[in-house]
């Protein structure tokens, strides 16, 4: 075994970016909310904050006990994903990014003439060298060096903040044992009581376990998997381990924004940004789902399955038609939330040749929305998200802004306002 992976993760990285761009917040406690609300949650927090127990998902009210004096801010996507994109490009100066898995994650394939351990240190010194003079001194990276990219990301999270961790084959499995169980990649919650349920309680248990343990313990193959990355094994990535499975957005409300006249503009604007998105990659969706929160408590799920579609104007009227069917209708919400799953490749879509017209005026789009649809992406791309967009989310276009979910980067153009 070699070391082949290099992992960098940026650390607290929207606190981090908030100290870098308001200099007053350094030194300080912040914590990052989507919402300036009490009733919102931290999404991210310095370290100054970490040190007060303030963790992501602790929530606004909860932090203020926490820690007296925080400073909330409200997020600000778009200038953490242009900080994003910098910030590659530094790493890119040192070493070519294979690829990046999320906002503050990505990681390097090493070539086969710089897998020695100097080498491979020197690399990560540069990186750190390189962001701080390219980018920012307040954004930290932590790097992991190992035999496969698993461990890589397990070495970046164990010297966290502004760590360095190169975890080399004679290491193995004993620098593991360090690691809580709750904190290895890929056990959550749910996991780690599977895992208590097999006899597996620390990661000392968890890597002396036999392949046919795990794989009991996971019930099936990627319990056969983990085996393999924790002895330094590297797992090829299957074909479709990054096709794309579900588009959705979702957006916590802010006050003014919970009444349910004020939510459903809400919805159809998050409607219309996955349909924009969808069309971008090339795909339609075969199935919406819509997820309510209700302030008072309670949360109402529906979805419908839908002939294959890319159209604005037919995921609108299936968005209207679910929140008819909500409970509590003159409920306040708390947040909105819509899917399109089930999608597929529009060019390996065959429509339906037994659909009968009145099928077809509820599922089907119709051939001159489709021209509707390209003119609209392409005044948007343009002049920004405001400039156009279907009626019915008229009254949200201040609301649900801009949102960066786990490994899916905004497009900063297609998101603009």
């Amino acid at each position: 075994m070699q070391l082949t992976s290099l992992f960098v993760d940026f650390d607290a990285y929207f606190a981090s970016a908030e100290q870098h761009l308001q200099p007053h917040l350094r030194g300080l406690a912040v914590g990052v909310a989507p919402v300036l609300a009490e009733t919102s949650c931290c999404i991210a927090a310095s370290y100054e904050a970490k040190a007060r127990g303030i963790k992501t998902g602790t929530s606004v009210r909860d932090a203020r006990k926490l820690c007296p004096g925080i400073v909330i801010v409200e997020a600000r996507p778009a200038e953490y994903v242009e900080l994003h994109h910098r910030l590659v490009a530094a790493v890119e100066s040192c070493i070519h990014v294979e690829a990046v898995l999320s906002i503050d994650e990505m990681w390097c394939w090493l070539p086969y003439n710089r897998r020695d351990p100097d080498t491979a240190q020197a690399i990560a010194q540069r990186i750190k060298q390189a962001v701080h003079d390219q980018v920012s001194p307040w954004i930290k990276a932590s790097v992991g060096v190992a035999p496969n990219r698993w461990l890589a990301k397990m070495a970046s999270k164990m010297r966290k903040p502004d760590g360095l961790l190169i975890i080399e084959p004679q290491h193995l499995p004993d620098i593991l044992y360090e690691v809580d169980l709750r904190d290895m990649h890929g056990v959550g919650r749910a996991m780690e009581l599977r895992l208590h349920a097999h006899g597996i309680h620390h990661s000392r248990s968890l890597c002396a376990a036999t392949r046919q343990q795990l794989h009991h313990a996971w019930g099936g193959i990627a319990g056969d998997q983990l085996w393999m990355q924790l002895r330094g094994q590297e797992i090829p990535e299957p074909t479709t381990a990054n096709a794309r499975r579900s588009i959705g957005h979702s957006h916590v409300l802010p006050p003014e924004k919970r009444p349910p006249e004020n939510a459903l503009p809400v919805l159809h604007k998050l409607t219309q940004k996955a349909a924009q998105r969808l069309r971008s990659y090339g795909m339609l969706t075969r199935r919406f789902h819509l997820s309510l929160r209700y302030l008072r408590g309670g949360q109402w799920e529906q979805e419908v399955t839908i002939d294959a579609t890319d159209d604005s104007l037919m995921l609108a009227r299936i968005a209207g038609q679910l929140w008819r069917e909500r409970p509590q209708h003159g409920g306040h919400l708390l947040k909105v939330s819509m899917v399109l799953g089930k999608l597929t490749h529009a060019g390996n879509y065959t429509p339906s040749l037994f659909t009968d017209d009145g099928e077809s005026a509820i599922h089907a789009s119709p051939q001159n929305h489709q021209v509707l649809n390209e003119s609209m992406d392409k005044l948007v791309q343009k002049f920004g998200r405001q400039s156009i967009y279907l009626g019915g989310a008229h009254h949200a276009m201040e609301a649900a802004p801009m949102r960066i979910s786990f490994g899916h980067i905004p497009d900063l153009e297609m998101e603009s306002d």
